[in-house]
């Protein structure tokens, strides 16, 4: 083996594959990185030994197999260790408080790695150093977490999945005190204290004995009951729901979703929903689907629309393999299924939370306590009900850990936050859990489509209402796919000098005027009197917003997990502005003239996204 080591020609690889095979005790992947070391596969070792996966505030995502690059047996304990040294320095109450570990349905046998053996070494870590850990005996959504970490009040909460992930991929989700997911710096505080412990401790590796410790309880039964009664506090039409005939299709995607929606919708006296009989069990291997993200629309759901069809069902709610997103659909009256845009439902479940809230709190003054946001990114139609009727609309940067961040900011100054959204299909419609819930807006969305019905009115005719009194908002949301990081730079370079100007937007795109930029890349926004943006900033991504004076707002950004450039474009109308095709049609003509100017897909070898 010494040998065939030495013979790699590259001393930095060599050190690594050493550390690696001194350190591993999983036989699958050790024997894996043996057959690479054997077969002198130098590229292939590279890939697994190039770099330590990032440990970022969405923690870690990434493919399960050897290395450290890979999601594994070792770089768990590895993560595990630094972050509860992390812990240990933040918490003084650490081993009397603990904290909470959850897990989804992944496998991946070729390296022996699995979500479920990943929460037990996990636990095993945290047990080693005397701390308590509530570790959930079966596989549960991603919600749960956050949910038992406010719940019994705990420092910390882990969740093993990689949610809408292809199958091969694994990832560490990781909660703070407060229920939400962590914010900088505590990412760089974790991450320092990873390479500080890199070396497996005594114990990290003796699952067995954690499993049996007095320190380690179950907190699956009082979890399953306490937030199914916690959601029962947004059920308003009891009566209504035992009566619905509406019939509703559930799938979860070969994932957890289908025992959790199935009791939420107990939970709200609601007919249980008919189950994809094909994807209602936890499936690793994701057989009947490309890729298991409700959000790329028909492809995912066509097993749902084939089983509504025979069972007369109008309405198919998809979640996706960890269940805390959501998708609609809805059969329309041409026969054909419309799938809803993220910003739709965001649309829909703000009218009907606010709707419902209104009903209970008939005083005037309580709306000025009322809180709702959404991530920049997302469509502005909250801005407008806000406006229209009187409570707060706030805007973060994009993902879920600065709306649940806001959130819990919010709630410990007393306010009412009842809704948050973005429009990658994630919805915070019950403040029990500070991140997006599939489950609950499962429940939520049923019991909205009854109470509709019993007007008679579709979800396509409330969404049409909704646009009629509050203002036409269309977006359309897409991306390029880019390997090259110096073409995104000089992309976005290009962008922030432009005509060759230093630091000089653009003031028109095509025959677009320019109204506003705002750059969350350097701080820029020229709508603030110093010049300064308000929301927090950030060099290691690219992120820039364009308004237009027709009423459109374009964003272009970089993504943090995946190769490509994303574009997030809207229009909004005032309200009485109804003719929908000439808006559609503005909003075409604006995203051809940014891809043409903008994005110049031809001379940057942009990949467009796959239909």
């Amino acid at each position: 083996m010494e040998n065939d080591l030495s013979s790699l020609g590259d001393s930095k690889l060599e050190q690594a594959v050493r550390q690696w095979l001194q350190y591993d005790r999983n036989p699958k992947t050790a024997s894996m990185v043996q057959e690479l070391v054997k077969e002198k596969a130098v590229e292939a070792l590279k890939k697994c030994f190039a770099s330590r996966m990032e440990f970022g505030t969405a923690g870690l995502r990434a493919a399960m197999g050897p290395g450290i690059s890979c999601m594994n047996d070792l770089t768990i304990i590895q993560t595990t260790q630094g972050f509860c040294c992390y812990l240990e320095q933040s918490f003084g109450n650490l081993k009397e408080r603990g904290v909470v570990i959850g897990y989804d349905a992944r496998a991946h046998p070729p390296s022996g790695g699995s979500s479920k053996r990943f929460a037990s070494l996990a636990a095993a870590v945290f047990i080693s150093r005397g701390v308590p850990v509530h570790l959930f005996s079966d596989i549960t959504p991603t919600p749960f977490v956050p949910f038992t970490v406010s719940h019994l009040g705990l420092c910390a909460g882990i969740m093993v999945t990689a949610s809408h992930n292809p199958k091969q991929d694994n990832g560490y989700k990781v909660y703070w005190e407060n229920g939400a997911q962590i914010v900088s710096p505590h990412d760089k505080g974790i991450s320092k204290a990873i390479e500080e412990n890199l070396e497996p401790w005594p114990e990290s590796w003796n699952t067995e004995e954690a499993l049996k410790s007095p320190l380690l309880k179950d907190p699956y039964q009082d979890v399953h009951t306490q937030y199914f009664k916690a959601i029962q506090k947004h059920c308003h039409h009891r009566e209504i729901n035992k009566s619905s005939q509406v019939k509703i299709v559930h799938t979860s995607v070969h994932g957890v979703g289908h025992t959790f929606v199935q009791s939420a919708f107990k939970a709200f006296d609601l007919h249980p929903p008919y189950a994809v009989e094909e994807q209602k069990d936890p499936d690793p291997e994701f057989p009947t689907v490309k890729y298991p993200n409700p959000e790329e629309g028909e492809g995912v759901l066509t097993l749902s629309f084939a089983l509504a069809d025979k069972e007369g069902a109008s309405v198919v709610l998809a979640n996706d393999p960890d269940a805390d997103r959501l998708a609609i659909a809805e059969k329309q009256e041409s026969g054909q299924w419309r799938v809803f845009s993220g910003n739709e439902l965001g649309a829909l479940l703000g009218w009907w939370i606010f709707h419902c809230w209104r009903q209970q709190n008939p005083d005037t003054a309580a709306v000025k306590n009322l809180y709702m946001l959404s991530s920049t990114v997302s469509s502005k139609i909250l801005r407008a009900i806000a406006l229209k009727e009187g409570f707060h609309f706030e805007e973060t940067l994009t993902g879920f850990k600065w709306m649940g961040n806001r959130a819990r900011d919010l709630l410990d100054q007393g306010k009412t936050v009842v809704f948050a959204f973005e429009e990658a299909i994630g919805y915070m419609c019950c403040s029990a859990v500070l991140d997006k819930d599939g489950v609950s807006a499962a429940a939520i969305a049923g019991e909205m489509v009854s109470y509709l019905a019993t007007k008679n009115i579709s979800l396509s005719q409330q969404l049409t209402t909704i646009y009629e009194e509050y203002g036409y908002h269309i977006s359309k949301n897409s991306y390029f796919i880019c390997h090259d990081q110096d073409v995104i730079r000089s992309l976005f370079d290009r962008l922030r000098n432009y005509g060759g100007q230093k630091d000089s937007y653009p003031t028109e795109c095509g025959r677009f005027s320019i109204s506003a930029v705002r750059d969350l890349t350097t701080g820029y926004d020229s709508n603030q009197t110093d010049k300064k943006a308000v929301l927090p900033t950030s060099r290691s991504s690219q992120m820039i917003t364009f308004t237009f004076s027709n009423g459109g707002v374009a964003t272009m950004r970089t993504s943090g997990t995946e190769p490509k450039i994303k574009y997030y474009t809207e229009l909004c109308a005032a309200p009485g502005n109804s003719d929908v095709t000439h808006l559609k049609k503005e909003l075409d003509d604006l995203v051809d003239a940014i891809v043409e100017n903008f994005f110049e897909p031809v001379k940057n070898k942009l990949q467009p996204k796959p239909e």
